[in-house]
């Protein structure tokens, strides 16, 4: 970290601009670029002074970068990897806040050269708003972050990133790409696939009588479409596995109604009380969000 004196975010939106606005905060001496390719997210980012400097010339932004994070949907990464790769100082480190890791990882591995280093970060924080108007300096605080690396990643690339995030108030943990993508496609990607599908199931007057347990139930359904495709698409074999398990859930208590069978449907429901009711003990104890 006592090297790091430039830190730029590719994408200033609701991840973005907080991940600037909370390296003012937390680290010293370190000074924040953003890069957003809109003209009316450039200006909102300057009034609002989310970053010391705001670039619409992509290479520009990265130049004298000591960390480079990428904040867009996670099928544009590659491309901005080939667009940036000469412009990065050696011995530069790019990570990234996107929600699956397989791809990222192989993207970094075609296009960048072996002196930028490359850790796949993925802080579980944010909300179903988009926006850098919606950046704040503490979105990170006490939150997961994930950091992804194979036998190829550079230890102290890996070390700098953890001690990033460390300081921009997450709890950091590691896991190799590949389980990354299984584990969070059954709890991140399906809960938005079940919020998403519940809310199409109802109609529109139906929805309007919905009570504060529905809004609830869906409220992630609200995040940005394009974003939640390219994490589906980017992890697609997870993700139908994933519905295929909820399905088969869902048929052991379709079967139990139909057959009127009290006692399966309550051991059912229990079964899911009992292990949600250990994951909030567990948070707790951790003094975790809930």
């Amino acid at each position: 970290m006592q090297n790091l004196r430039k830190v730029t975010v590719i994408g200033l939106g609701l991840l973005g601009g907080s991940v600037c606005q909370a390296v003012s905060r937390a680290i010293t001496g370190v000074r924040t670029a953003g890069f957003a390719h809109r003209a009316s997210t450039r200006a909102k980012a300057r009034r609002l002074k989310v970053a010391d400097e705001i670039y619409g010339d992509i290479r520009k932004s990265v130049a004298g970068a000591d960390l480079v994070i990428l904040a867009t949907p996670v099928c544009t990464f590659e491309k901005i990897l080939c667009e940036i790769t000469d412009a990065l100082p050696a011995g530069c480190i790019v990570t990234d806040v996107g929600s699956t890791k397989v791809m990222p990882h192989r993207w970094a591995a075609k296009h960048l050269p072996k002196h930028i280093h490359y850790v796949g970060s993925h802080p579980i924080a944010g909300s179903e708003q988009r926006g850098v108007e919606f950046a704040r300096d503490d979105l990170f605080d006490k939150s997961l972050c994930i950091l992804t690396t194979t036998n190829n990643t550079n230890r102290r690339a890996v070390h700098t990133v953890k001690e990033f995030w460390s300081k921009l108030g997450c709890f950091v943990k590691s896991l190799p790409p590949a389980e990354h993508d299984r584990i969070f496609a059954n709890v991140s990607h399906l809960p938005h696939i079940t919020a998403a599908c519940l809310v199409n199931a109802s109609n529109t007057s139906q929805l309007n009588l919905a009570g504060k347990g529905f809004l609830d139930s869906t409220r992630i359904a609200s995040g940005p479409a394009n974003i939640w495709a390219d994490v589906l698409l980017t992890n697609a074999t997870n993700s139908i596995r994933g519905i295929d398990r909820l399905t088969a859930e869902l048929e052991k208590l379709k079967k139990a109604i139909s057959s009127g069978d009290r006692k399966k449907i309550e051991k059912l429901l229990l079964k899911a009380k009992t292990k949600r009711d250990k994951l909030v003990k567990y948070r707790m104890s951790r003094k975790e969000p809930i």
